[in-house]
């Protein structure tokens, strides 16, 4: 016998770029997924809790997580201020019934931003009851040279965070032992990027599988522990036919279906 536990297993926007986001909640409601989680992007739609909220009454299909705008690309979105990008995405995240708010760490070049981020963090999900679940990064490589490019950290193992986001891909690119991270997370890691990476300096989201991460594992001792966070496919089609991205997100729900699942 096996246990499986009721955590959803959602498909990101990010995952059917350059389709937008009508697009992503096509797909999921035909190949069965059970949420959407939303980066915010610079389509208006992405944006707009109203438009995304008759996306939901169509498709049938909740929002479990909102991806705030805090990518190098998305540094115009909602203006210059961080902290209004978070404060927006909390806000995006109520009025579309979503629990939780995926955040990058600051930039090294956010000083400002950076020196209040744990403690504004914490105050935000006190004030809102929203997860504000914060990613793990890389460092910055280039011609044998490593750089720290966030503060305090990209590793939020050892932060003050009380919820953390695990993406598979990242942890691919920063060389990190994902399944000691879960270990060290605990109850704190609440939300997963499913993806997969073969270690190139280049941040991939492959389809979970194809890479060298222990993407079963992770799935297996998650299901051991109980999970009831979100489980978010987070894999790049962009170069891909229609027919394949289909094909490929396919194979990244099969995958999650399959292996999370513990023995009872």
């Amino acid at each position: 016998m096996v246990r499986v536990p009721d955590a959803a297993v959602a498909l990101s926007t990010a995952s059917v770029y350059p389709l937008g986001v009508a697009g992503a909640f096509d797909l999921a409601e035909r190949l069965g997924y059970d949420g959407i989680e939303v980066m915010v992007w610079t389509e208006t739609v992405s944006q707009e809790a109203g438009a995304l909220s008759r996306l939901v009454d169509h498709y049938g299909i909740p929002i479990v997580s909102v991806h705030a705008p805090t990518l190098l690309l998305t540094q115009r979105v909602w203006g210059p201020d961080p902290w209004v990008k978070v404060d927006n995405s909390i806000q995006l995240a109520q009025e579309v019934g979503a629990s939780t708010v995926v955040v990058h760490p600051p930039f090294r070049w956010q000083r400002d931003y950076a020196a209040e981020f744990v403690e504004g963090v914490a105050q935000r999900e006190a004030d809102t009851g929203i997860h504000v679940a914060v990613e793990n990064m890389f460092p910055w490589r280039a011609r044998g040279r490593e750089m720290q490019a966030y503060l305090p950290h990209w590793d939020p193992v050892g932060e003050d965070y009380q919820h953390v986001t695990l993406d598979l891909s990242h942890t691919a690119t920063a060389g990190s032992d994902a399944v000691q991270m879960v270990r060290d997370l605990g109850p704190r890691l609440s939300h997963l990027h499913l993806a997969d990476g073969l270690g190139s300096f280049k941040d991939e989201h492959l389809v979970p599988g194809r890479g060298g991460q222990p993407c079963a594992e992770v799935l297996e001792m998650l299901a051991a522990q109980g999970f009831d966070g979100s489980i978010v496919v987070e894999v790049g089609t962009r170069k891909l036919t229609d027919e394949q991205r289909e094909i490929d997100l396919a194979e990244a729900l099969a995958f999650a279906r399959l292996h999370f699942a513990s023995s009872a």
